[in-house]
């Protein structure tokens, strides 16, 4: 006899109206805030942009040909400018990857440098905001003209990604990193997914982002498809609040009851590694009024073809993780003992294993889901096999009672939230 399931589908909200053509981005960008690209560019200026990495679904192949568009027609100099690639810890991008990321004709006509978190050579010290470290790459510093692309999406610490963030941890020493991302900052309660607000971690990305000498921004917002729905640039505040308003229209979705089991969808860019498509577990568990159950298990489609990760945050992220005994334990260890960056992620995923079973399916790397503390599941069905097991179990639910199924099919992009009842 079948069980008895009942699906919630929580999913972005749609919009009227064709996306912006990606190809014709310059009708479609609204410039906010008093700055403009013309009030900095100028014949013979350095520039420097710094784009967002493989980690992120960033539509930077045409952010950067209209950047480049734009500076050409003022007058900076082809030769003057300068890609910087936001890789915070994370490893660099392969010349596959950046000659999708950024199309053929920028990516191997245009000086493209890998940021570097951990060579001392590369970074500059500008001090410290609220006892913080501001450490960044010396291209940010020594330029004329300082622009940033990004995507404004929920983000686990930032409330929302985009605006500074790219440069002021993107290209951040290691020590602005492990600084921004400490248990007490972790813990603090103004950090949270979807929270702008009173958020010491936004407030510390605008305040170094003013110091590093951030002018512009350039941001969109896409679809759960890849679209871009808004795009706008100005100075990084008021292009990051415009955006932000416009995100919470899309992403934040209300649904109507508890759930005991869940579904949390990652898109291929994040499914590459467990690091980032845990990610997805965290953002549905964490998330300030969770529909989730306390114990509802979480099923987690990813291949993570790269295992763990493979740049010095993912190793660091796999080694304290697998090494811990326990979520518990691991948790305890690194609010007494603090954690280096990048393992901050294997801190917030133990939370979260704490309260929900995680089901990895059809993980390539079956071994390190495992030492990770976590199941594996071949296929859907099977995951779903399992979840509905460990929910009956953990709600003593017979298979006569409803069990209600919560599926996030675009996790990283939907912050669901428990309707007022």
């Amino acid at each position: 006899m079948p069980t008895r399931i009942r699906e919630t589908v929580a999913a972005p909200a749609s919009l009227p109206g064709r996306p912006i053509d990606a190809d014709h981005l310059a009708s479609g960008i609204q410039h906010v805030g008093a700055a403009h690209l013309q009030d900095y560019a100028r014949p013979g200026a350095r520039v420097t942009i710094a784009f967002t990495d493989a980690t992120r679904a960033c539509p930077d192949a045409a952010l950067i040909a209209f950047l480049i568009d734009e500076l050409t027609a003022l007058g900076v100099r082809s030769e003057d400018i300068t890609l910087l690639c936001a890789t915070g810890l994370h490893r660099p991008m392969t010349q596959a990857e950046l000659l999708i990321k950024l199309g053929v004709q920028i990516a191997t006509q245009t000086r493209i440098v890998d940021h570097s978190a951990l060579d001392a050579h590369r970074l500059i010290d500008l001090g410290e905001i609220n006892s913080l470290p501001v450490v960044t790459d010396r291209l940010c510093v020594d330029t004329d003209l300082l622009i940033a692309t990004g995507v404004v999406e929920p983000h686990q610490y930032a409330g929302y990604s985009g605006g500074a963030k790219t440069v002021v941890i993107g290209c951040a020493g290691e020590a602005t990193i492990q600084a921004t991302h400490s248990p007490d900052m972790l813990d603090h309660p103004g950090v949270r997914l979807g929270k702008i607000e009173n958020n010491p971690f936004q407030q510390f990305v605008r305040a170094a982002g003013q110091r590093i000498g951030l002018r512009l921004a350039l941001n969109v917002v896409l679809s759960e498809h890849g679209d871009i729905l808004f795009a706008a640039m100005g100075d990084p505040v008021s292009t990051h609040d415009h955006l932000v308003a416009q995100a919470r229209t899309l992403y934040e979705v209300n649904v109507p009851r508890r759930a005991h089991l869940a579904l949390a969808g990652v898109e291929p860019v994040k499914a590459v590694n467990l690091y980032q498509a845990s990610r997805a577990a965290t953002y549905l568990a964490l998330a300030d009024d969770t529909p989730l159950l306390p114990g509802a298990p979480i099923i987690l489609p990813a291949p993570i073809p790269e295992g763990a990760g493979q740049g010095a945050g993912e190793r660091r992220f796999f080694d304290m993780l697998s090494r811990a005994p326990s979520p518990a334990q691991l948790i305890e260890q690194m609010r007494r003992e603090g954690f280096p960056a990048g393992a901050q992620r294997a801190y917030i995923l133990a939370q979260v294993l704490l309260q929900h079973p995680i089901i990895v399916v059809g993980a390539d790397h079956p071994q390190v889901v495992s030492a990770c503390h976590m199941l594996n599941a071949p296929n859907l069905d099977e995951a779903l096999r399992m979840g509905e097991a460990l929910a009956r179990r953990q709600f003593h639910l017979s298979d006569d009672d409803w069990l209600d199924y919560l599926i996030v099919p675009h996790a990283l992009l939907t912050l669901p939230r428990l309707a007022a009842q």
